[in-house]
């Protein structure tokens, strides 16, 4: 009977974060939308799930019908985290999954919104450039202590290129950032319902598919097809895969350097430092490309024996 109090009052918190959509609140709320999905999928058979679930879609769509559009988009993303946690696999799966799915919706989202609805998000970023330069212009030309100074063309140019180099990077740390959330709400909240979650391994244990080398050198060709194409969401997915590797790639170095401090007997402090150095100066993610291809730590354990 607990058991089913709880997963009930997991349903009523759903359905509350659902209808915070349409109040201020929804700027915090948003980032746990993912969560109430996990820990019924996860502590539920499919049949009890959807028996808690489907009131609360009803309910919404009676509120707002285009409320079930961000219900189903968090949703996916909670079926297949709750899939990860169901399994037993381990706990860094399931923050990959999260963050891979969360991403390929956006992406999606922006696909849509590209063909269907003739958005450019080039164009609506250097517009917002545009903006951004004519108060930055306004503040320039209302103080008297900057005589002289103006924003030029080139200085918006460079704002909006700037701005759209930054996507890919916004769009990884956003999906980054919610599974993070996620994962860190919902192994307590599962915990609580008896249902066992692994936990992160040690970060001397992180090791990524080799496939990703793979997954690498499809990107990089996918990079040079979209050169030639004019359309804004190939070009977003492009400039969106080659940094989502990149990234793997440096977490794949950073496991790296606390599995080698780690075989030599060294401070934790030093890992730490070392992998502050990785995320500043990103070219040495090179070391988890050989640290993938390559048996390094295989290399490093057979030389300490």
């Amino acid at each position: 009977m607990k058991f089913r109090l709880a997963t009930v009052a997991w349903s009523v918190i759903y359905l509350l974060l659902l209808l915070s959509l349409l109040t201020p609140l929804r700027i915090f709320t948003v980032f746990l939308l993912i969560v109430p999905g996990v820990v019924l999928f996860s502590s539920l058979p499919f049949k009890g799930f959807l028996i808690h679930v489907i009131p609360v879609l009803l309910i919404i769509a009676l509120q707002d019908v285009y409320l079930l559009l961000p219900a189903i988009y968090f949703l996916i993303p909670a079926l297949l985290m709750g899939r990860v946690y169901k399994k037993g696999a381990p706990a860094f799966q399931a923050l990959m999954t999260g963050t891979g799915v969360i991403l390929a919706e956006l992406l999606v989202v922006l696909l849509i919104a590209t063909y269907t609805f003739g958005f450019d998000l080039s164009q609506y970023l250097r517009d917002q450039a545009a903006i951004s330069a004519n108060l930055v212009q306004q503040i320039l030309n209302g103080n008297p202590m900057l005589p002289g100074m103006n924003w030029t063309a080139e200085d918006t140019q460079r704002l909006g290129t700037m701005m759209i180099g930054k996507v890919p990077y916004v769009l990884i740390l956003t999906s980054f950032l919610l599974a993070v959330i996620t994962h860190a709400l919902t192994r307590p909240a599962l915990s609580s319902l008896d249902v066992p979650v692994r936990k992160m391994k040690p970060a001397r244990e992180w090791r990524l598919p080799r496939a990703l080398i793979w997954y690498y050198l499809l990107a990089i060709v996918f990079e040079w097809v979209a050169m030639s194409s004019d359309s804004s969401w190939v070009q977003a997915v492009s400039v969106s895969m080659l940094p989502l590797i990149h990234a793997c790639f440096i977490i794949q170095t950073i496991g790296f350097i606390y599995f080698w401090t780690h075989s030599r007997n060294m401070s934790p402090v030093i890992a730490v430092l070392l992998s502050l150095v990785v995320l500043v100066f990103q070219p040495l993610r090179i070391i988890g490309i050989i640290d993938l291809a390559f048996p390094l730590r295989e290399a490093i354990t057979r030389s300490k024996k």
